[in-house]
């Protein structure tokens, strides 16, 4: 049987976004138990040009949520409303886009394949496949803001390792 659409995008966005909900939620219950101002992680940056903590997490649902929403309309841009967002309200994103997520319809995702999908960022048009655009624009970009991410919660002591971000895999059996 061949690989689908859903199969190399939804699913491969569900079990990132459940590393993601994971490790917040351990990044955050470390830092109540140590006092780290929840506040200071959302504002905090790996280097003075990167963007915070808070817009990568904003960046993991916009990857996924966003990504499968922009191809069934056939128009993607970068992600928005990025400003004041604190750790909880990031919680609740990752849990709403985990949600919606699963109740996207396979036979649906998979009627995209061959859509034409225009990533826009100002007057610069990128032009994709659904699959183009999915495996090639929106999974690495979904596992850097991810990554990103997670590198801020551990440089600031989280307990959380290589298990925490691979969550839940799809073995056999």
């Amino acid at each position: 049987m061949a690989i689908q659409l859903y199969d190399v995008s939804v699913t491969s966005f569900l079990q990132v976004l459940g590393g993601v909900a994971g490790y917040l939620d351990k990044g955050r219950a470390h830092c109540e138990s140590k006092g780290i101002d929840l506040n200071g992680i959302v504002d905090t940056r790996l280097q003075p040009d990167m963007l915070p903590f808070r817009f990568q997490v904003i960046a993991v649902a916009h990857h996924s949520l966003g990504a499968i929403e922009g191809v069934q309309k056939g128009l993607f841009g970068p992600p928005t409303g990025v400003a004041n967002q604190d750790y909880a309200a990031l919680q609740n994103i990752v849990a709403d886009a985990r949600a919606k997520l699963q109740k996207v319809d396979r036979a649906a995702i998979n009627a995209l394949e061959g859509k034409d999908v225009i990533f826009q960022i100002g007057d610069r048009k990128m032009p994709f496949t659904a699959e183009g655009f999915l495996m090639s624009f929106s999974l690495p970009n979904l596992h850097f803001h991810a990554t990103t991410a997670y590198d801020i919660l551990r440089m600031n002591g989280a307990p959380i390792g290589k298990r925490d971000y691979l969550a839940q895999m799809r073995m056999k059996g």
